[in-house]
């Protein structure tokens, strides 16, 4: 029984070797691309500086470990093709600085921090492999979880844009409507606006009575002309008007 497990741990390893071997392999397009035209083209060096971190990181995992040779082989071959993508892409890269500093940081500051850290502080090679096998998982998902820093940012700027316009679309005439229906109701007929008696506002209504009284006193004094007396009379004046005695207070509308 233990002879058919190590069978069938060796079946597995090698088809896992080959697996990974097509992923180190799955960027010869990109960076063919990138020597054709002499230009990363915006291309990230994140990603390829991550997968050669992790493929130190499962070399160290492997030497603290027993019967790894699978396991030590893949990634030696995984650290080669990814420091030639290293490689071309700091030869064509605009911002060259940068890239080698994310390279120096992680996978010598970085890794040199976990192996003396797991050495040192970390009692018994027991220990130390699950640890190292927890660094290891981390980031190898981040890795794969790098283009997300793409994807992501978009996605949600797609979500919350979606929801403006429909936010747009249910209260665009609310607004509008509430301030329609603070307005005094107007009737426009010809240049004149002519506002409706109900709607007028108190103190312009009590002006308008004011005016109408005045009005009314001024037309019970108005002598009358007699047509029969002496025409020049009828051109010079058609309507006699007595000023009231009482003087009114003038009344701004």
């Amino acid at each position: 029984m233990a002879l058919l497990s190590a069978h069938w741990t060796l079946v597995f390893g090698l088809l896992g070797n080959v697996v990974s071997f097509g992923v180190f392999l799955a960027p010869i397009p990109t960076f063919y691309k990138v020597y054709k035209k002499k230009s990363t083209e915006g291309f990230k060096s994140v990603p390829y500086v991550v997968a050669l971190f992790s493929a130190m990181l499962r070399i160290y995992y492997a030497l603290l470990k027993s019967n790894t040779l699978l396991l030590i082989t893949i990634n030696s071959v995984g650290c080669v093709f990814q420091t030639i993508y290293i490689c071309i892409f700091l030869i064509y890269a605009p911002r060259k600085a940068r890239t080698l500093k994310l390279l120096v940081s992680m996978n010598v500051v970085g890794f040199g921090l976990i192996v003396i850290l797991t050495q040192f502080v970390a009692k018994g090679a027991a220990n130390r492999v699950v640890i190292v096998g927890w660094i290891c998982l981390i980031f190898s998902l981040c890795v794969f979880v790098a283009p997300l820093c793409v994807v992501v940012p978009n996605v949600l700027g797609f979500t919350f844009g979606i929801l403006q316009m429909i936010l747009y679309m249910v209260y665009r005439n609310t607004k509008k409507d509430s301030i329609e229906a603070k307005k005094i109701p107007e009737l426009f007929e010809d240049d004149s606006v002519i506002i409706i008696d109900d709607q007028k506002p108190p103190e312009l209504k009590a002006k308008t009575d004011d005016v109408m009284r005045l009005s009314a006193m001024v037309c019970s004094e108005m002598k009358p002309v007699d047509r029969n007396s002496n025409p020049n009379e009828l051109d010079m004046i058609e309507i006699q008007v007595v000023v009231p005695k009482k003087q009114a207070t003038p009344i701004v509308a």
